[in-house]
């Protein structure tokens, strides 16, 4: 619903001639860090100015449409024609979904902490008015960073340079690279063997390059659905656990001591939220592959 409420303020504007950097602008003031990116804001803008008059996606492929329920299907699938008689814990082990999955995922993090609206939340006595809601500025320095994990804790806190492009070179070298050679660490004898790798598909993890790295270094992709970021650990745990725990921070470096401290103080928790994306993955697949947090107690 909140993003039909974001198209209809970009189509009302759009009509009204505001172009899409300033309707980018009013929604970022107005709703960050919940702003759809200017990306998206040109997109619907052109859109609307094409005629269109409908505020819904057009039909596409991924979630929760049907064509999904065959691509999370097919890991199941794919592990059944290998061996007829996998019992359903092996199953569950071979997709992913086991304990030598290694997610990864990049994320900005202000050094300035605003929490969830939750956090915000006053009681009021009738009458009195609301307290201020505190909101960013579009200009407040963030930073990016890359952050993979194992279930026994990280296997690489990477804060971005101010002004680096992640592309696949740069996730080669300062990512993947950095995490083998922590795994190789970690586990000297056994090395890469039977780890497998949890990315989403943004354009650096999906290039032949870094697909080629890593079947060289024996490190198996777990196939992941566009539009899941209720399978993806990082999304739906993570990143959310260090914001929350964050304290305002100076400057990058006090920043990325800070993101680091976080992280390696909730080992239990790694092992905890391997547990939770079996749970979620058995979900998924009980609920024919439809979006299932809601089913989540």
């Amino acid at each position: 619903m909140a993003n039909e409420f974001d198209r209809y303020y970009i189509k009302i504007r759009t009509i009204l001639g505001i172009d899409a950097k300033t309707i980018h602008e009013e929604l970022t003031t107005a709703l960050e860090p919940n702003a759809p990116s200017y990306r998206t804001v040109a997109r619907w803008a052109n859109r609307f100015r094409e005629g269109k008059e409908d505020v819904n996606d057009d039909p596409r492929s991924g979630r929760p449409v049907s064509e999904l329920t065959d691509e999370n299907i097919e890991l199941v699938r794919q592990v059944i024609n290998n061996d007829p008689h996998s019992t359903y814990d092996e199953i569950i082990v071979e997709t992913s979904k086991g304990k030598k999955a290694d997610p990864g995922d990049e994320t900005w993090i202000y050094h300035r902490q605003i929490h969830h609206k939750s956090t915000n939340a006053t009681w009021i006595d009738e009458g009195e008015s609301p307290t201020t809601i505190v909101r960013r500025s579009k200009f407040e320095p963030k930073n990016l960073f890359c952050i993979f994990f194992k279930s026994n804790g990280p296997a690489l806190i990477h804060d971005v340079d101010e002004g680096k492009t992640i592309d696949h070179n740069y996730y080669i070298e300062n990512c993947l690279k950095p995490v083998v050679k922590e795994i190789w660490k970690q586990r000297k004898s056994a090395g890469t063997k039977g780890i497998k790798l949890l990315h989403d598909n943004a354009g650096p993890h999906r290039h032949s390059d870094a697909i080629n790295y890593l079947a060289e270094e024996r490190i198996n992709i777990m196939p992941h659905p566009p539009y899941s970021s209720d399978l993806a650990s990082c999304d739906y745990w993570l990143n959310d656990y260090i914001k929350y725990n964050l304290s305002d921070q100076p400057n990058e470096k006090s920043l990325a001591r800070a993101v680091s401290k976080v992280v390696k103080n909730i080992p239990e928790e790694f092992k905890n939220t391997f547990d939770k994306l079996l749970k979620r993955m058995e979900l998924c697949i009980n609920n024919h592959g439809d979006y299932f947090e809601h089913l989540i107690k």
